[in-house]
C-alpha cells in the first residue's frame, strides 16, 4: 500500500502503510474483495478488508437552457430511488474521459461536445480504493441511449442552480452527485441558495419525490437531434 502515498495531498504527512500480505476472498464482475495484512504508519499491524474498484466517471450534462439532465435511478443497495448525475465504471483500458463520454450517451442519449474536468473524489476511503472522476458536459447533441438490463431509471431536468441547492441542502444524497453538482455550479458561476438542511430517512415505497420536469427514457434525444450549446461560456 505504500504506492498509495502522496495521493489526495497526503505526501507531507509521511509514508503510508506497508502491505505485509494479501489474500483475495471474492472476485466479481466489478469489484474484488481482499484482506490485506498491513503495518500502519504508527507501527500497528492490522487486517484491512479492502474492496478494489477500477474507478468510475460521473457527468453533469448541462443543456443550453441552463438545466441539467439527472437520473432518477432505482438502487437496490439503498432500498429505493435516488436522484443522481449519470455515471459508470471504467472499462479495462478506458480513460476517465472516455468513460464519461460513453456513459453519458448510454444513460441519457446525449453526446457531449465538450467535457470539462471537475477533479475527482475518493468515494468511501474507509474500505475501498474507488475513485470517481467528475466532468461537466456541454455542447450536447442527440445520440443513442443504451441502458443495461440492471439500469432502471427515468430522466429529469432541473436548473443547475436548483440541483446544486438540493445537493447543498441535503435533498440530493448521492455523494458523487453532490460533489459534481456543487463543483459544476461553482465553475459556471451559478448562484446556489441552499434550503434548510434536510436529513431524509429515505422515501417510502412508491413515494413521489420528483422535483423537476421529467423525461421518460423514451424521451431521450433522437440520434442527430441538435441540442448544441454554441453560446455557452465555461
Amino acid at each position: 500500500m505504500a504506492d498509495r502515498g502522496g495521493e489526495g495531498g497526503t505526501a507531507e504527512q509521511g509514508p503510508g502503510a506497508e502491505r505485509l500480505a494479501s489474500r483475495t476472498v471474492f472476485s466479481g464482475r466489478r469489484v474484488q474483495v481482499r484482506v490485506d495484512r498491513i503495518r500502519l504508519p504508527n507501527g500497528a499491524e492490522h487486517d484491512f478488508e479492502m474492496i478494489h474498484h477500477p474507478g468510475a466517471a460521473a457527468i453533469v450534462p448541462l443543456l443550453e437552457s441552463g438545466e441539467v439532465v439527472l437520473l432518477r435511478q432505482y438502487r437496490y443497495a439503498t432500498g429505493g430511488w435516488l436522484l443522481e448525475v449519470p455515471a459508470g465504471t471504467l472499462n479495462e483500458g478506458e480513460s476517465p474521459e472516455q468513460c464519461a463520454a460513453r456513459e453519458l450517451e448510454e444513460e441519457t442519449g446525449y453526446r457531449a461536445g465538450a467535457l470539462q474536468p471537475l477533479g475527482w473524489i475518493w468515494t468511501t476511503p474507509g474500505f475501498t480504493d474507488e475513485r470517481i472522476w467528475l466532468y461537466l458536459a456541454s455542447g450536447l447533441a442527440g445520440g443513442s441511449q443504451a441502458l443495461e438490463r440492471d439500469e432502471v431509471l427515468t430522466l429529469e431536468r432541473l436548473p443547475l442552480a436548483r440541483a446544486a441547492a438540493m445537493a447543498a441542502g441535503g435533498e440530493i444524497v448521492d455523494a458523487k452527485s453532490v460533489a459534481a453538482l456543487l463543483r459544476a455550479a461553482s465553475l459556471v458561476g451559478a448562484s446556489v441558495v441552499a434550503p434548510q438542511m434536510r436529513c431524509p430517512e429515505g422515501p417510502s415505497q412508491g413515494a413521489d419525490t420528483s422535483y423537476g420536469s421529467q423525461m421518460s427514457t423514451a424521451e431521450a434525444p433522437s440520434q442527430g437531434a441538435d441540442t448544441s450549446h454554441g453560446s455557452l461560456q465555461l
